[in-house]
């Protein structure tokens, strides 16, 4: 496999994650089913926005694998359709506050 098959594979499972634990938290809000999981979730996501902050909004596999494309596609570097890579950050992110929302307020009132 090559290089930038294998980060993109790497990327991919990584993104599978992450909006895996963001579905996880909107649905412990919907559903008021609040653990230490639930907060470990919150936790993660607010660390991988952090880790996005501190690469100018580009994630590290992104640069990395820059390395070994100049293709200018945002989902060069991820097995995504071209239109969840391009809005990625912006839909996920939606979807996150909402959970966090719903968390805040079942933890909260």
């Amino acid at each position: 496999m090559d290089k930038l098959r294998a980060i993109k594979l790497i990327h991919t499972l990584v993104w599978v994650f992450f909006v895996s634990i963001i579905f996880y938290t909107v649905y412990c809000g919907i559903f008021d089913k609040i653990t230490v999981y639930t907060w470990i979730a919150i936790g993660l996501v607010i660390l991988e926005g952090l880790v996005l902050v501190a690469f100018k909004m580009f994630c590290p596999l992104t640069l990395l694998a820059r390395k070994y494309s100049d293709s200018e596609k945002e989902n060069f570097d991820i097995y995504l359709p071209l239109i969840i890579a391009r809005y990625n950050k912006q839909i996920f992110t939606s979807i996150f506050l909402v959970g966090l929302i719903l968390v805040l307020y079942r933890t909260f009132s």
